[in-house]
């Protein structure tokens, strides 16, 4: 059966996300997807946005809402220690700058996805077909996938998806449209755990090879709406 799998929503960059059974989707890409950041106030970096690619420790953090389709909340932060830090507590600056090692400021913003307002879709089949290939299970979270799926298609068919290529999940729709979209190019980010704590570089070693770095599908929405688990997928 094609169907949504798994919803994931990253409400801080680079920070670890939330699963959760129901989301909006709209002109911002997934609602709450990447909304804060932080931003790096070292005197050569001033103003950059700090990412796992920079700064692994930034994987020891978690960030949530609840289980809420459209947040209207700011985000809880959990440490390394466990610590629960709400995103406007006046210590939170604070102790993100001892855990990383670097000042840092917090940067409350819709739409700061490294590619504009955009849905990352990844596939099962192809999830599978790339364990298959590397003799291990692979976790889907290395990939920070907004939307999971089951689809009618076969492995990394994705991949050569072109402009105009479009979902249908539940009531929306999405299409490989606009600035930034199609075919995901991976950057290092995969290749480390979801905590941070290991780097797997085969993984990316692989892909580079066997799938010119690719993974997954960047994705615009033109049909707006609510998606759930469990919601019907049709790709065409």
């Amino acid at each position: 059966m094609s169907q949504v799998l798994s919803l994931s929503r990253w409400p801080v960059k680079s920070l670890r996300g939330e699963q959760v059974s129901a989301a909006r989707f709209d002109e911002r890409g997934m609602a709450g997807d990447r909304a804060y950041a932080l931003l790096d106030e070292r005197p050569n970096r001033v103003g950059n946005i700090v990412t796992v690619r920079q700064n692994q420790s930034l994987l020891s953090w978690s960030a949530h809402y609840g289980d809420q389709p459209d947040p209207a909340d700011s985000p809880t932060l959990v440490g390394p220690d466990s610590q629960q830090l709400s995103w406007d507590d006046p210590e939170l600056a604070d102790e993100l700058a001892k855990s990383l090692d670097i000042p840092v400021r917090l940067n409350p913003a819709d739409g700061q996805q490294d590619r504009g307002p955009t849905v990352l879709v990844t596939f099962e089949s192809s999830l599978r077909g790339l364990g298959e290939e590397l003799g291990a299970e692979v976790d889907l979270r290395r990939f920070r996938t907004n939307l999971h799926v089951e689809a009618e298609l076969p492995p990394f068919a994705e991949q050569d998806w072109e402009p105009g290529a479009t979902i249908t999940v539940g009531e929306v729709e999405l299409a490989v449209t606009g600035e930034n979209s199609g075919p995901c190019i991976r950057c290092a980010v995969p290749s480390w755990d979801a905590e941070g704590r290991e780097r797997w570089r085969e993984l990316q070693t692989h892909l580079i090879q066997a799938h010119e770095n690719k993974f997954g599908v960047i994705m615009r929405v033109t049909r707006p709406g609510t998606v759930e688990v469990g919601d019907e997928v049709t790709a065409g």
